[in-house]
């Protein structure tokens, strides 16, 4: 079952040295992001990362993850490989094989780990450390469900095909037995207890308590507690499958029914606490199985969105949510706090018992093994919300398929294939003959009739069950049970073949003297067996899509002779996953990079595996074509500008090449530019633009003038330090990484203007010369020279005169000894009065100030 493998450290990302881990404490939780390919510890006092350990080979698979307080022991369902990591010093190391899929289980309790393979059946105790086995496996029939602890330590067991639980008690620790060396257990692990739950091929869910476990048999819809308190049965008003969680902190059980969003609370005594319905949320979703926690029912949707929070009562609280959480969440109650992950998210959330909620930062980088300042790349386009599809409607199931009955020595087995469901999940199928009745598990579609008289003639009606009622029969072919039974065939070899199908093959039964007429062939998977198909000869190809990709399924075969009877059955094949080549990249977009002439940046979501790792992915666009691991981006190169280019995506596994994505989009060109308006004062030029930025975020826009440049925001620049009054040439460039754009447009400044001032009070009885008293003065002289000559006199203008300014000349020196604050200047104003002639700099206040601030912004004349 285990085969030991090249040891593959895993990093702790920043560590230098052993003596930098960080020992294991309570409330704590680790938690996998799929993303990034790490482990997070998650601190529930703090609600905070303290570690951060890189499992690179595992990024983009789906990790199984069993944690104590001293071991975390991680299983990659891709792969099927285990790494045990020691809290201790975290070290861990990929020590162990099982087969891929779904259908192998590490269970891990304080010292004691086993890995459980519900598909043959094989429960085997290992060291925590190294994942070496101890002792002897454990068998049970194949397709068994369950492998988790309860609080007492002991490992539970449900065997659908004999309606029983089994606990196991792991072989005891040196300390606790013989004293053995180096901290492994001792002896051989037991069965200690077993329990009937229900009938032989019914179907079943287990949780396990601090005490025990609770066991929903699916078929009957009983819940039984198996515990150190004498057992206890419950009838339970399901409307259809019900699903427990893997375990149950505290006495209150919640079953979940998927299908109709319905919620159960049941208390030890087997009395219901409460009933509720779940809402739906935005998108079609069944429910994850509730956890029952303080009191409270949390409840996650399986697309992994929203979990659903509902008080004792059945009252519902305010639901904790997620953005692209990226697949199902994963809801696990440790030391009091229940700690809830989005593997495909960076965020996790911590709840605890008083129900407040704290988001997480799974990539927290102040932490050990912090990354270092990520480089700033786009933001990645998030996946298209899917559609709610509209609910079909539902009716009772439709008839069972392939009907047939074997007859064996004083039994028959009858065979079955799935009815169509008609839109509600099929809770059980009936099957009466000899005057009985039997209820057989949804999962399990086959029957072995005992007690039966060799030589009568036996035929067996089948029919299913769903929600809305029953479905109608379909009757088998008459048997008469005998004696004459042929030998089981041999044991069955199976191979997933990369089309998607798989071939089983098998070494003859001995007829016994009667020839062989078919041979049936039985898929067991976790939980359940069912009828696959039957065979003339001794090989059977099952078909692409019969089987589930991902999920381990092993085969075991009975042969049906000439008259009807047949054998027991085979031994069980080896096991196998089921593969296929990759569904299509989903969510392909293709957009411009904004910084790089001639690119693309390619980003996608990951699409179902069916059954393999993705190796990788190939990205194509013209003539270039890259391969991509470890991510769902990609940038390509060496386009032209302004190029249009259709890019698509290929996922690629052992099956082969997906079907391909496609998207398109254009590189970067250069930027357009419009100069659409300019707006001047007497020292500023404001240039409104519109700028077309060639697929770039932005481009960098640029003004020149002979005055000076500038630089800024592409949808205006302005231009100071401009001269008064004078014409200008901007020159205005965009520029991206494919190229730049000039415009150019001519603008002149506004004219400065200046206020004629000769009124500052008076000096005793002196009158100014802009006093009205002085006959033919009332103001301030206008020269035609920049002198103070009569002969040159243009005129006179009153005090409080605003006059345009056209440029400064040097003159004579003019003092305002009795008005304008003494104000004396050389500098004289050419103004716009009687044409253009000059007044003193003196008698004239230049805009903007008394102090005749901006007389710089004035040409010279």
């Amino acid at each position: 079952m285990l085969a030991l493998t090249a040891g593959l450290g895993l990093t702790v990302l920043g560590l230098g040295a052993a003596d930098e881990a960080v020992a294991s404490f309570d409330a704590a939780s680790w938690v996998w992001s799929r993303t990034k390919g790490e482990m997070s510890r998650v601190n529930g006092v703090t609600a905070k990362i303290d570690t951060r350990v890189d499992v690179g080979q595992a990024r983009g698979h789906t990790l199984e993850v069993s944690q104590s307080d001293r071991f975390v022991i991680l299983r990659d369902v891709n792969t099927g490989a285990v790494a045990s990591m020691d809290l201790t010093d975290l070290q861990a190391f990929w020590n162990q094989q099982t087969a891929p899929g779904v259908g192998v289980s590490v269970a891990l309790h304080d010292d004691s780990a086993f890995v459980v393979d519900s598909v043959q059946g094989k429960v085997q105790q290992v060291d925590p450390a190294s994942l070496q086995a101890i002792g002897q496996p454990i068998s049970f029939p194949p397709g068994i469900t369950g492998g988790a602890f309860d609080g007492k330590g002991r490992l539970w067991i449900v065997a659908p095909s004999e309606g029983t639980v089994t606990a196991i008690s792991p072989a005891p620790k040196p300390s606790e037995g013989t004293g053995g060396q180096g901290g492994s257990a001792t002896g051989e692990p037991q069965r200690v207890r077993t329990e009937s739950v229900g009938g032989a091929s019914h179907d079943f869910q287990l949780t396990t308590l601090d005490d025990g476990v609770a066991v929903l048999d699916r078929t009957t819809n009983e819940l039984v507690r198996v515990s150190g308190a004498p057992t206890s049965r419950t009838a339970l008003p399901l409307t259809g499958p019900g699903t427990l969680p893997e375990h149950t902190d505290g006495t209150t059980v919640a079953v979940t029914v998927p299908d109709s969003r319905q919620v159960l609370g049941v208390d030890p005594a087997g009395g219901l606490k409460v009933k509720f319905t779940v809402p739906p949320g935005q998108t079609a979703s069944e429910l994850q199985p509730a956890v029952s926690w303080e009191g409270f029912y949390y409840v996650a949707d399986a697309d992994g969105g929203t979990v659903h929070v509902f008080d004792q009562a059945g009252q519902e609280q305010k639901p904790i949510t997620f953005d692209n959480p990226g697949g199902s969440l994963e809801l696990e109650v440790r030391e009091n706090y229940l700690f809830i992950n989005a593997p495909g998210s960076p965020i996790a959330q911590v709840v605890d018992n008083q129900h407040g909620v704290r988001p997480v930062d799974k990539y927290a980088d102040d932490v050990l093994g912090g990354d270092p300042p990520p480089v700033k790349t786009p933001p990645a386009t998030p996946p298209k919300q899917k559609k709610k599809p509209n609910k079909p409607l539902i009716s009772k199931p439709g008839p069972p398929r392939n009907v047939k009955a074997a007859a064996g020595n004083a039994e028959a087995r009858v065979t079955w294939q799935a009815a169509a469901d008609n839109g509600a999940p099929i809770t059980k199928y009936v099957v009466v003959g000899d005057n009985k009745t039997f209820q057989v598990g949804a999962d399990q579609r086959s029957l072995v009739v005992t007690g039966l008289t060799n030589g009568e003639t036996y035929q067996f009606q089948v029919h299913a069950v769903n929600k809305k009622g029953d479905g109608p029969d379909r009757t088998s072919n008459p048997v008469k049970p005998t004696a004459e039974v042929p030998d089981p065939p041999g044991t069955p070899v199976a191979e997933a073949k990369a089309d998607g199908s798989v071939s089983v093959t098998w070494p003859a039964a001995n007829g016994q003297g009667l020839a062989i007429e078919r041979y049936t062939v039985t898929a067991v998977a976790e939980g359940g067996s069912s009828p696959i198909g039957d065979a003339k000869d001794a090989s059977l190809t099952i078909p692409a899509g019969q089987l589930e990709y991902g999920k381990q399924y092993a085969f075991t075969v009975v042969a049906v002779n000439e008259r009807g009877a047949g054998s027991k059955a085979s031994a069980v094949s080896n096991s196998i996953v089921p593969f296929t080549k990759p569904g299509t990249p989903e969510n392909v977009d293709a957009a411009t990079v904004g910084d790089k002439a001639g690119a693309i940046e390619v980003t996608w979501s990951a699409p179902a595996e069916n059954g393999r790792a993705i190796t990788k992915y190939v990205v194509k666009a013209g003539d270039k074509s890259t391969d991509v691991t470890g991510a769902t981006k990609a940038t390509i190169t060496g386009f032209g500008d302004g190029e249009n280019v259709t890019v698509q995506v290929v996922a690629v596994n052992e099956g082969g090449e997906s079907d391909p994505a496609m998207a398109t989009a254009r590189t970067l060109a250069p930027p357009t530019l419009t100069i659409t308006k300019v707006d001047t004062t007497f020292n500023t030029a404001s240039l409104s633009l519109s700028v077309d930025a060639g697929g770039a975020s932005e481009a960098k826009c640029t003004v020149s003038t002979s005055a000076g440049s500038s630089s800024g925001d592409c949808k205006s620049l302005e231009v100071s330090e401009l001269m008064a009054g004078t014409g200008y040439t901007f020159q205005v460039t965009a520029k991206n990484a494919a190229g730049s754009v000039t415009k150019s447009t001519s603008k002149t400044t506004a004219l400065l203007g200046g206020t004629a001032t000769c009124i500052n009070g008076e000096s005793g009885d002196q009158k100014t010369y802009c006093n009205a008293d002085v006959d033919g003065r009332n103001g301030n002289e206008i020269f035609k020279v920049t002198r103070q000559v009569d002969s040159q006199q243009a005129g006179w203008v009153p005090n409080g005169r605003h006059l345009d300014a056209y440029c400064k000349a040097n003159g004579e020196e003019v003092y305002a000894y009795v008005y304008n604050n003494g104000k004396r200047s050389t500098t004289w104003i050419k103004v716009d009065y009687e044409g253009k002639n000059y007044i003193p700099l003196a008698w004239l206040n230049i805009d903007g100030g008394h102090n005749d601030v901006n007389l710089k912004y004035l040409p010279n004349c």
